[in-house]
């Protein structure tokens, strides 16, 4: 049998130049000297987002991406900054790009990529606007809500060689002419009583693109620490990271984040020395409240976290009590290679994708291996095996649970009253359908970490499940709080509280909000199918639901794990809600 050519899943970007036979012809040089230049833009974006230039082929360019929001983010980018240089030249003259994404399984052979995932990234490029960017049905999945830009679905596209029609996307960069990239608008929010702070993401300064995510774990290191401070209002990092690589206003980040500090840094990693530099900024005067830098020996970053951590304490005037100083850095390492692979773990297991998930166990496996007491490796082994039992990426989900649970000891055994594990605990009794253990898990969870979005969402989520929706609906606007860009699973859930309190109108309302920001998200329109149903809005039920099956055609009303609720009236009311718009059972 001959040997099976090496494989991979990968995000393939593919751009070429619009009417470039057009151009050529009219000022060979002149186009040519253009595209030179504009190559070399590609290539450095491509650089500068984790991608990796497979080949080029005249005026196109092949590169491939391990992240599909690394693969989109670098696409917008170039086709803002190639719009900018392209300004002063008559409409006739514009040297443009056509860019198409996909997701999929490429053969890797002799440094370059082959197969249908290379073909349909290719044919999307040609379905792409002049300076547009066309993305596959996969990629629009898998991309969900994690980047603020638009989305307009173009059908099913039948195009050359390729047997079956693609479900594409033009990607709307803006809504205006100037296709740059932007954070979203957001709603006005006021400063609350306790001082406030927004952590923007350090700036990679390595020249490597392969540090970004060094640069990123200390972000996230930093606010997950000061989130654990009762008398510090923190903006979750799924807010601050939309300003990644933009040009920002410090007084515009704090107006849109309703925050009245900001904090901002850089990381430059070289060998076996780090140097960090950090700066806080008061955001209604305008001054720098306090500014340093930090040459260390790689292993001091923990320490460097540390002392800009408790001099953001400090500036800010906040008061740590001993037991939060004590668990500022509960369930850490001192192993830089452990805390690289638990980071970069942390943020696959994130993606709902089980090929992310098989790649965090692996990563989680190696970071225990080396070092076997790191309490937060433990509970990010256990959210794994947790993924692998509510999406059904299991053989037994009994089985998937077990190992969560006996992660969660291992940590609890590492570091007592530790947030991070309580808020897995509280998953895994929520599954089990132990939902007192739950509440009280979550509760101690959010006690711990009073500032934290994401234990504060899980609270109501459980809250909700325990048939105390009234109190779920208090927690829900205080995570959105804390995370003023929330992601829409944020949404879902708080209209399944809505649902389950039988007030059909809010949950509607709010489902369809999160269905307009994840629109191929199956989650979002299976609550909304239940919702319109107990509105007795049958037929846009009906409607809902054939999106559903669209998205996710093994899709069955009866094993719909998600719906755990201490009341068998509510989960049996769901499974008939689903019967009645065409889920079948």
């Amino acid at each position: 049998m001959d040997e099976r050519l090496p494989r991979k899943l990968a995000a393939i970007l593919y751009a070429d130049v619009a009417d470039y036979s057009r151009l050529t012809g009219e000022d060979e040089d002149a186009t040519h000297r253009r595209l030179s230049e504009y190559l070399d833009l590609v290539s450095n974006s491509i650089g500068q987002h984790q991608g990796k230039v497979v080949h080029y082929a005249g005026d196109a360019v092949l590169a491939d991406f391990s992240s599909v929001t690394s693969a989109l983010e670098c696409a917008t980018s170039i086709q803002s900054d190639l719009y900018s240089r392209n300004l002063d030249f008559p409409d006739d003259r514009k040297v443009q790009f056509r860019i198409g994404i996909n997701l999929g399984e490429v053969i890797v052979d002799r440094d370059d990529i082959y197969g249908n995932g290379v073909n349909v990234a290719a044919r999307l490029e040609t379905l792409a606007d002049a300076g547009g960017v066309c993305i596959s049905d996969a990629v629009r999945t898998a991309i969900g809500n994690k980047l603020p830009l638009e989305y307009e679905f173009m059908g099913e596209q039948t195009v050359k060689n390729i047997k079956e029609p693609i479900r594409a996307y033009q990607v709307r960069l803006v809504s205006g002419e100037q296709p740059e990239e932007s954070v979203p608008v957001l709603p006005e929010l006021e400063l609350p009583e306790e001082p406030s702070i927004a952590v923007l993401p350090f700036t990679n300064m390595s020249g490597d693109p392969e540090q970004e995510y060094f640069s990123d774990g200390i972000t996230e290191d930093i606010i997950t620490a000061l989130s654990r401070i009762s008398g510090l209002l923190v903006v979750a990092r799924n807010s601050t990271m939309t300003y990644k690589g933009h040009a920002i206003d410090v007084k515009e980040v704090a107006h849109e984040q309703g925050v009245r500090y900001v904090l901002e840094g850089s990381v430059r990693k070289g060998g076996n020395r780090i140097r960090i530099t950090a700066q806080l900024i008061d955001a209604k005067t305008g001054y720098h409240l306090w500014a340093d830098r930090y040459d260390r020996d790689l292993t001091d970053i923990f320490a460097v976290q540390d002392e800009i951590t408790h001099m953001i304490t400090v500036e800010t005037q906040v008061k740590v009590t001993e037991g939060e100083q004590a668990r500022l850095w509960a369930g850490g390492t001192n192993d830089v290679g452990a805390w690289e692979r638990i980071f970069r773990a942390t943020e696959l297991k994130d993606n709902e994708i089980q090929e992310d998930n098989i790649e965090g166990h692996r990563l989680t496996i190696e970071a225990l291996k080396i070092d076997p007491q790191y309490a937060r490796g433990w509970v990010v082994l256990g959210l794994l095996h947790w993924n692998d039992a509510f999406w059904g990426w299991t053989e037994s989900r009994e089985v998937s649970l077990a190992e969560a649970s006996e992660a969660a000891q291992k940590a609890q055994q590492l570091e007592a009253d530790f947030p991070d594990t309580l808020a897995l605990q509280a998953h895994i009794y929520r599954l089990k359908g132990e939902h007192d253990r739950a509440v009280k898990a979550a509760q101690k969870a959010v006690t711990l970490s009073p500032n934290h979005s994401e234990n504060t969402a899980m609270l109501a989520i459980i809250l909700t499940c325990a048939g105390r929706a009234e109190e779920a609906v208090e927690k829900f606007k205080r995570a959105i709080r804390l995370c003023p860009v929330y992601p829409a699973w944020y949404l879902v859930l708080f209209g399944s509280c809505y649902y389950s309190m039988d007030d059909q109108d809010r949950a509607i309302s709010t489902l369809k909000e999160a269905v307009a920001m994840e629109p191929d998200s199956a989650f979002a329109r299976v609550w909304l199918c239940c919702a319109l149903v107990e509105a007795g809005l049958i037929e846009d039920a009906r409607e809902v639901a054939k999106e559903v099956l669209r998205i996710d055609p093994t899709f069955i009303a009866t094993n719909y794990q998600g719906a755990i609720f201490k009341d068998p009236k509510i989960g049996k009311k769901i499974i008939e809600n689903l019967l009645q718009a065409g889920i079948p059972r």
